[in-house]
């Protein structure tokens, strides 16, 4: 019943991850315009995967328990150069590219930078959703922000919480999805409601 458990967490988790982004993309894609989602967002949730992902691979955890991660950040950095195109000037989405890339090998050459990076990871992943919040509280329209991918980030972290009690028992990880949960049911509920504020306003 366990096993059974952990493998329906785990795969629901990647099945969603693997579309997660997709309706996003898809209405910034549609609208021509990345109007309501906040590029500070974006990148701070860049920043927390990689790191995210580069600590699992560090300890030797399991890779069916962040499997999802390479899928995520391949979709954020689709959708980075979407923001940058629609805003005039995707070259200047290559700096910050440059940055992750090279963040990939620094965090590894030495145990106290991945252990340091990790406790600050959860710092940077909530960062991320505030800075998407303050962008809706300040314009008061969801925009282009797609509810569906807010959903299913808190949907992700809930099957997440689940598989880490079961397998590797870390705290700061539980920790982390615990607070991430919390954010993106937040940043849901904000969508929800300036959506049927701007409807209200038409």
């Amino acid at each position: 019943m366990e096993a059974a458990l952990l493998g329906l967490c785990n795969w629901s988790t990647l099945g969603v991850c693997a579309a997660l982004k997709l309706p996003q993309i898809s209405a910034v894609l549609a609208a021509r315009s990345a109007r309501g989602l906040s590029l500070p967002s974006l990148l701070l949730e860049l920043a927390g995967f990689l790191v995210f992902l580069r600590y699992q691979c560090y300890y030797g955890y399991p890779p069916l328990t962040y499997l999802e991660y390479p899928i995520l950040i391949a979709q954020d950095v689709i959708l980075l150069l979407c923001i940058f195109h629609f805003n005039g000037n995707v070259k200047q989405a290559t700096p910050y590219i440059a940055v992750l890339v090279s963040s990939w090998f620094v965090l590894a050459l030495q145990k106290w930078i991945i252990d340091l990076a990790m406790n600050l990871c959860t710092f940077i992943s909530a960062a991320s959703k505030f800075a998407q919040l303050q962008c809706l509280w300040k314009t008061r329209d969801s925009g282009t922000v797609s509810a569906l991918t807010w959903s299913l980030s808190s949907y992700t972290c809930a099957t997440r919480i689940i598989t880490t009690l079961m397998t590797t028992n870390d705290f700061t990880i539980l920790t982390r999805f615990v607070i991430m949960l919390a954010l993106n049911i937040w940043v849901t509920v904000t969508v929800f409601r300036y959506r049927k504020t701007a409807i209200k306003a038409e």
